[in-house]
This record gives structure tokens, C-alpha cells and sequence, in this order.
């Protein structure tokens, strides 16, 4: 039933709202079963070498300390940067390294210093040597691994830049990096600073997007804080531990150095810096010097990109990359459309070359009907693998050429974006010795491995494809019972390979196949045997439209079939232009069942049925999709919860939906326009879309275009209607473009204004996603403190309260 309320008496109540409705309490824990689950060992991550006889094993820190997230943090031009290590804020990384022989099984673990935190690490071409960050209070060192002997060697009196850079090799001893310059001087100051002039904008009457960006800058100030912090030193480091300084420090998007290592390809940022855009968007001079650093010619003087159309590219060379396969050849695509994806023309892109010496013109490769969209090259014969993107119909097309005289073009794959079961795969690549990657060949084969994709779940695959005729064979797909997924190939024919498998019983390992031999590499144990009591199954069914719907079904440990159980409906909605690719099936229930961080399975550990992953396909025309999407939402929530009591898994008088981001918006909604649901769980959403005009997801309409539409979507301007519990959960400093905290923070007061009921979270200085451990253990506390108090222990409700509103 819709209320009304005047706005004095919504702004009355929202002034009258306790403390304790905006208040913090302690961090809590959730119950045992979970917090064990929460803090059991991670499984390792695997880093297998360039020559596949060793794997490097990372044990990562899964949930930092909330001390590390309340380090300093500038947010510049796009950037989160830790001003006492000039890195990146809430860097991810490993505090362990192992190095394990593939052939004997031998683990040595590498002789880092104590407490170290392991960035990037990164393999040699021949697999001689790891280079890898490591994290200080002061900044982050360069460590070069000898894999031989495990022996760790700092590079002295280096700090690498990964704020806005980093380092890679670009032969088997020599790695280029980005650093901190060595003679930069003291920062501008970033604190209690007395404003000195007022911060200005100005716009000359050019159209263009302007996106809801996050961490942009705003003051003069922060103009100097930016430039400060992302200026690098160009540098080669060799193993030994020589270091060789290259050019003048500079803001450098790219530092590219060609396959035969004489020319550098670089991208330099330049003022004007914009309030508006991030630093992608700002003035770049892109130019070829020599290996020392001397300037050899401009490929392109690029102005700040402040005037694209929606879905639009920039004016001008874009993607500029070296051909991997040429010694010094440099290839990228620029718009015949003017960038605008609007306009009815054909071809609407095309590719240029320019090669060593560059004394001559660059020149054209060839053209594209639609969007270029990418490339990759083979080994031998000039081959190009490229594809084109048609945006109206969501098809993408791949290519194959020979860029060197590439008057014919054969079609290899035509498939809808969303086309999963007929995804052709991926080329499997092969290392080079100076760092590159090339699509790897064997007389006229190339290889391709994917995730398989069927009706029946992901069955991964690896394969190869005949050039000429275009037929595939397969060399392996993963059985119907397991989850065995390609790694990499050991030699040229491809008899011989790696793959990572697991089952619902036998955590993910890692074996070698020698033709029908099949050897276990590792031997990773189950870090959380409690969890293999819960059963899975994928569930299939169909919408009142007859669109294809699934979820996977999670029952509690000891479960009844036939029992019905207080359920969660946990979704994301995503766009399809066609029934078909709408009902595809995604995942496998054969993986490994794995919980960790804000997952919404832990609810199964609390005697909850989870219907994952439940399908909500928003099905029509790109322009007009969005004009049915609370139609198509609420019938696929329907249709989720008449099957699973169909089941008879699912009380029907006992069910909450919850969704992250996307799913929180459509969360919200499910509560706003249906009565299905006794409680909700949003996380990180965005509820008031005039607050993201220019678009959002996939909508291409302006809010100035469809303002009707605007405002059906958004749960905010539905706000009296949400009558049934809401938690609202958000991270204080979220840096989603378009998830602004805000956005929590008005659904909570408007519905608190409006009488409902409602609890919102705000989680310090936690991004869209929450890592740090106290938020992490404090997040799932909150969701089922929420559910058992208003879907487990819900009171019956009448018939009549479950009506479509």
C-alpha cells in the first residue's frame, strides 16, 4: 500500500532518527562455524614457470588489518596512493613464496626478510629469475630471485613506483621499472592546508559524458600531489643488481620497449590536469626514443579526452603497442567515426603500422566495419588474430591475417558477446626470450583453450584449430564429474600439458599430462573439511516468458531432502539482446566448494538454503532493454522461488534476496515492487540513478534522454514502498564509479522518513569491496543477525501481504 507523507513530516523524522541510528558499535564476529571457515588457510596460488619445470606457490594475506587500510591515502585523478610508500593503497600481496620442482616434487621456500609482503611477483623468460616488489613502511623494494638456489637479492638504493607503474622484464636478465625518482624532493604538503585560491571549472559548450568518477582531483594542491607521486624514473635493472637510468623522470602511462630492445615506446602525461576526468583522460605526448632515452620521433600528440559520446573512443591512434613479432614495428587503430559510436558509417575503424627507423609515413593495415576491438600475433607467417565489435546487435567477430599483406581476411568466429557454449576460446600463447608472448603455432595449427561452457555447466577445454580448414580437434575437456582446467602446454605438439583440477570431494591441484600419462604436481589438502557436508546441484527452470532460468542450489550440511528452509536468493542482473544467450548456464557444481571474505554462502553454515547465482536476464534491444527491467526482475525472482518450493527446498513464507553492487540495486527494487521477500541484503549499491545521468551498467540513454525511465528504476524514488527490512551496507570509501556512499546513505533516511524499516552499515575507509579482516568478520555478523531476526525467525505473514505490489 503506498503512503504518503508531506516533506516536512519525512525531513521531521529524519532529524528525529536516534544516535544509534548512525552510530558504530564494536566490530563483531560472526558465529563459530563461520569465523573457522573464515580464518582456515588458504590454498596457495600457483605461478607455473616459462619453461614449466617449476611452480612458484604465494601464500596471500587474505584479510589485512584494518591498520593497513587507515594508512594515509591520497585519492588522485583515479589513483589511491600510500604517500609513505608511493604505491598503491591497499596493495594486495603474498607473505610467502615457495618454489616447487615439477619433476621430483621438491619445495624450497624463498630466503625473503621476515615479514615481507610480496608484490607482483613475476617469472624471467627462461625461467631463471623472479623479480618482485616487496612492501616497507618506506616503500617498495625490488628483490631479484635466483630459482635455482631460492636465493633473494635486493636490489640496493631502488624504490619502484607502483602507484603509477611498476616493473617487467624485457629479456631473461634485464627488467625495466618505473621508480621513485632519486633527487624528486620533499612532497607538497596534503594536510591542514589554509586555502590559498578558489578551485575552478569551466566548460566551453563541447557535449560530452561526464561519468561519475571517483578520487578526482580538486585543488591546485592536489594537482601537485599528482604530479609529485606518479613521476618515475625510466630504468633498466640488470640481475646483477646495475642499475642504468634512462631519459628525464616524467609521468609515463606507457614505457615500452620494442622486441629487438633498441627504441623505447613512451606515453607521457601532461597538463592541463582536469577536475572532472581521471588521468586517463588527460593530455599525452606519445613518442619513440632511442634505448638511451634520446627522442626519435611523435606518434601522437593527444589532447585531454573530455568530450567523448557514451561508448565512444577517443580521436586519433589508441592502443599503440609493439608488433611482438617484429623487431621494431609499432601497430594501433584510430576512429573513422570521430569516435562516435552513433554515426551509420563503414568501416569505422582502421589499423597503421610504422616501423624502425620511422623516417617514413605510418601505414594502413587495414579497416574494420565495426569497432576494433583487439589483436594478437603469431609466431611465424605474418599471422594476426584481430576482432571487430558491433555494438547494435552485441556481436563480436574474430579474424585471422597476415598483417604484412593483408588483402584477405578470414572470419573465424561471429558469436553474441554473451554466447558461451559456442565461446571458441582463447589462443594459448607462447613466451619469448625478450618477454613477449606470441600466440604459439605448429605447422598449421594454433591452440585454444576456454571454460567449456554447456547446458550442463563449465567443462574447460584445450584444443587446436587448422588455419586453413578452420576445424578444431580436441586434445582435452574435462570430465563430467571433475573441474580440470588448462594451465599451460610443456612442448610445441601439445601432447603434453598442464591443468589444474579439483572435484566437489578433492581441493584444486595441479598435474601434468605426458600424452596418456597423468602425473599430481601438488598436493594441496582441504583446509576446511567442514564444508564438504554441503550439497550443490544446478537447478534449471523457465520465466513466466519462457526465457531460460538456473541457479545452483547450497543446502546446509545434514539436510533432509524435502525439508523447506529459510532461503537466500542471491543475484546480479545482466543484459542480453536474445532469449537464447540469456539462458545459458554459467559455473560448475563440481568445482571445490571454497567460502571466504563477505561470501553470501556462509549463510548455508547457518541453516540456509542459497539459491546462487539465481539467473535475472534483462532481455530486449541494447537502447530500450532497461524499459521492462523491474518486469523482468521481479518474474525471475518468481520464478526462483516457485521452483525451489517446487523442490521443496524453499519456505516460501521464509525467503530474503541480497546482491552486491548491480545486485544491491536490484535488491532494493525486488523490495520496492514485490512482495516476495521478507527481508533484503544490499551491499554497495546505487539506488538513485539521477545521480548517474549519463548512464549506467549497459543503459545508453542520458537522464535528460529518459527521465521517465530514471526514475522507474531507482528504489529511491520508491522508497514508501520498501516495506519490508533493508540492511544497506557500504564502504565508507568506495571507489566505484557511480556507487557513491551517498547513494546508501539517502536510500536509509528516505527510507527511514517513509516509516520502514531499515539498517545501514557504513564501513571506514573499505572500497566497493571489503578486505580488511574487522570489516570482512563485521559484514557477515550483520547479514545474518539481519536474516535470523527477519527471514529464519519471521513470523507468518497473511496470504494477502504476499500480493505483487
Amino acid at each position: 500500500m503506498k503512503k504518503h507523507l508531506s516533506i516536512s513530516v519525512i525531513l521531521a523524522c529524519i532529524a528525529c532518527l536516534s544516535l544509534d541510528a548512525f552510530g558504530q558499535g564494536a566490530y563483531k564476529p560472526p558465529p563459530k562455524p563461520i569465523m573457522d571457515v573464515l580464518t582456515a588457510p588458504a590454498i596457495p596460488t600457483i605461478s607455473i614457470s616459462p619453461t614449466r619445470d617449476k611452480i612458484a606457490l604465494l601464500e596471500p594475506l587474505r584479510y589485512p588489518p584494518i591498520a593497513e587500510l587507515a594508512q594515509p591515502m591520497l585519492r588522485l585523478a583515479g589513483l589511491r596512493i600510500n604517500p609513505n610508500t608511493n604505491g598503491q593503497h591497499r596493495q594486495p600481496y603474498a607473505v610467502s613464496l615457495k618454489l616447487k620442482n615439477i619433476s621430483d616434487g621438491r619445495e624450497t621456500s624463498v630466503s625473503l626478510p621476515a615479514g615481507a609482503q610480496i608484490i607482483s611477483a613475476q617469472w624471467s623468460p627462461d625461467g631463471k629469475y623472479i623479480a618482485a616488489g616487496n612492501g616497507t613502511p618506506s616503500g617498495i623494494e625490488l628483490w631479484i630471485i635466483d630459482t635455482m638456489s631460492a636465493k633473494a637479492t635486493k636490489v640496493k638504493n631502488v624504490w619502484v613506483n607502483t602507484a603509477f607503474g611498476g616493473f617487467s622484464w624485457e629479456g631473461p636478465r634485464t627488467i625495466s621499472a618505473t621508480l621513485v625518482p632519486s633527487k624528486r624532493g620533499p612532497a607538497p604538503a596534503y594536510q591542514n592546508l589554509t586555502p590559498t585560491e578558489p578551485s575552478i571549472q569551466e566548460t566551453s559548450g563541447r557535449s560530452g559524458v561526464v561519468q561519475t568518477f571517483q578520487d578526482l582531483l580538486k585543488s591546485p594542491n592536489d594537482e601537485k600531489l599528482f604530479e609529485y607521486y606518479a613521476t618515475s624514473q625510466l630504468t633498466l635493472i640488470e640481475v646483477d643488481g646495475h642499475v642504468r637510468e634512462i631519459g628525464t623522470p616524467a609521468i609515463f602511462d606507457t614505457a615500452d620497449f620494442s622486441p629487438d630492445g633498441k627504441y623505447i615506446l613512451t606515453s607521457r602525461i601532461e597538463r592541463p590536469f582536469s577536475y572532472q576526468f581521471p588521468f586517463n583522460r588527460f593530455p599525452k605526448k606519445v613518442e619513440v626514443w632511442d634505448a638511451s632515452g634520446n627522442f626519435i620521433k611523435t606518434v601522437a600528440d593527444l589532447p585531454m579526452q573530455d568530450n567523448l559520446p557514451a561508448q565512444g573512443v577517443s580521436v586519433g591512434p589508441r592502443g599503440y603497442n609493439w608488433v611482438p613479432s617484429e623487431p621494431a614495428m609499432l601497430m594501433w587503430a584510430e576512429a573513422l567515426d570521430g569516435g562516435d559510436p552513433r554515426k551509420k558509417v563503414n568501416p569505422r575503424d582502421k589499423l597503421v603500422s610504422w616501423a624502425a627507423p620511422f623516417s617514413g609515413e605510418p601505414v594502413e593495415v587495414l579497416k574494420t566495419e565495426h569497432r576494433f576491438q583487439g589483436r594478437t600475433f603469431g609466431e611465424k607467417d605474418g599471422l594476426m588474430l584481430y576482432a571487430d565489435f558491433n555494438r547494435d546487435t552485441q556481436k563480436r567477430r574474430m579474424f585471422m591475417t597476415d598483417y604484412r599483406n593483408p588483402q584477405k581476411s578470414t572470419l573465424i568466429s561471429d558469436l553474441n558477446v554473451n554466447d558461451r557454449y559456442n565461446d571458441i576460446g582463447n589462443p594459448v600463447m607462447k613466451n619469448m626470450p625478450n618477454g613477449t608472448s606470441l600466440v604459439r603455432q605448429n605447422g598449421e595449427y594454433i591452440f585454444l583453450s576456454g571454460i567449456g561452457a554447456s547446458p550442463d555447466g563449465d567443462r574447460p577445454f584445450f584444443r587446436r584449430m587448422n588455419l586453413k580448414t578452420l576445424q578444431t580437434e580436441e586434445i582435452f575437456r574435462s570430465s563430467v564429474e571433475e573441474y580440470e582446467s588448462f594451465l599451460g602446454m610443456i612442448d610445441d605438439s601439445g601432447a603434453n600439458f598442464i591443468t589444474r583440477k579439483e572435484s566437489v570431494a578433492a581441493p584444486p591441484n595441479v598435474f601434468v599430462h605426458n600424452g596418456s600419462a597423468v602425473k599430481k604436481v601438488t598436493d594441496f589438502k582441504d583446509p576446511s573439511p567442514e564444508l564438504r557436508g554441503i550439497q550443490k546441484q544446478l537447478v534449471k527452470y523457465k520465466r513466466a516468458d519462457g526465457v531460460d532460468l538456473s541457479f545452483t542450489l547450497y543446502t546446509p550440511p545434514g539436510y533432509k531432502p524435502g525439508t523447506p528452509l529459510p532461503t537466500l536468493v542471491w543475484a546480479y542482473p545482466l543484459e542480453f539482446t536474445d532469449s537464447s544467450t540469456a539462458g545459458q548456464v554459467s559455473g560448475s557444481t563440481n568445482r571445490f566448494t571454497q567460502i571466504g571474505g563477505i561470501s553470501h554462502l556462509f549463510m548455508v553454515l547457518q541453516g540456509y538454503a542459497v539459491l546462487d547465482d539465481a539467473t535475472m536476464p534483462v532481455v530486449g534491444d541494447p537502447l530500450t532493454v532497461n524499459d521492462t527491467f523491474i518486469k523482468q526482475v521481479v518474474d525471475s525472482a518468481q520464478a526462483a522461488i516457485d521452483k525451489g518450493v517446487e523442490l521443496g527446498v524453499v519456505d516460501r513464507d521464509r525467503v530474503g534476496v541480497g546482491g552486491h553492487s548491480y545486485g544491491a540495486f536490484m535488491t532494493a527494487n525486488l523490495l520496492a515492487h514485490s512482495d516476495m521477500f521478507r527481508a533484503g541484503i544490499a551491499r554497495s549499491g546505487a539506488y538513485n540513478r539521477t545521480l548517474t545521468p549519463f548512464g549506467f551498467q549497459s543503459e545508453r540513454r542520458t537522464f535528460w534522454e529518459a527521465p521517465e525511465l530514471y526514475a522507474k528504476v531507482s528504489p529511491f524514488f520508491y522508497a514508501n514502498k520498501i516495506n519490508e527490512p533493508i540492511l544497506l551496507m557500504h564502504g565508507e570509501a568506495d571507489n566505484n564509479q557511480g556507487t557513491f556512499p551517498i547513494q546508501s546513505e539517502r536510500l536509509f533516511a528516505a527510507i527511514s522518513g517513509n516509516g520502514g524499516t531499515a539498517r545501514l552499515v557504513m564501513l571506514p575507509l573499505e572500497a566497493h569491496g571489503y578486505s580488511a579482516k574487522e570489516s570482512v568478520e563485521h559484514t557477515l555478523y550483520e547479514m545474518v543477525q539481519w536474516f535470523d531476526k527477519y527471514v529464519k525467525n519471521a513470523k507468518p505473514r497473511a496470504a494477502d501481504q504476499t500480493a505483487d505490489k
